[in-house]
């Protein structure tokens, strides 16, 4: 995908996200997560992250059951690994309803890349 495509892509993500997307952004948003800054929908090689925190390195996915052992998202992964990204996936129900635990292990993620 041409860089100016995808910057065009990023920009329909941010405006089309997931109500647990939506959900957890409110709680990211302005740095109200330990002061750490994400940027959601971010551009990353041919890749698009959910949230990112460039910072630490830290991708997150925040996912629906169309993910549930999905070979793409192997490879997506690894490719965030090899570029020295730590990726949480997190379902969209824990999202909605463990949003604390959620949370929490980003949080957990997040002083990992300290």
């Amino acid at each position: 995908m041409r860089e100016g495509a995808k910057l065009h892509y990023a920009r329909q993500l941010r405006r089309d996200m997931t109500e647990a997307e939506h959900w957890l952004w409110a709680r990211l948003r302005h740095r109200q997560l330990a002061g750490f800054r994400f940027r959601r929908q971010y551009p990353l090689g041919s890749y698009i992250a959910d949230f990112a925190c460039i910072e630490r390195q830290l991708i997150v996915e925040v996912d629906g059951s169309q993910h549930l052992d999905s070979a793409a998202d192997v490879r997506r992964d690894d490719w965030f690994r090899q570029h020295g990204f730590i990726v949480v996936r997190c379902w969209n129900h824990d999202v909605l309803e463990r949003t604390d635990q959620v949370l929490a292990r980003i949080l957990q993620a997040l002083e990992m890349g300290r």
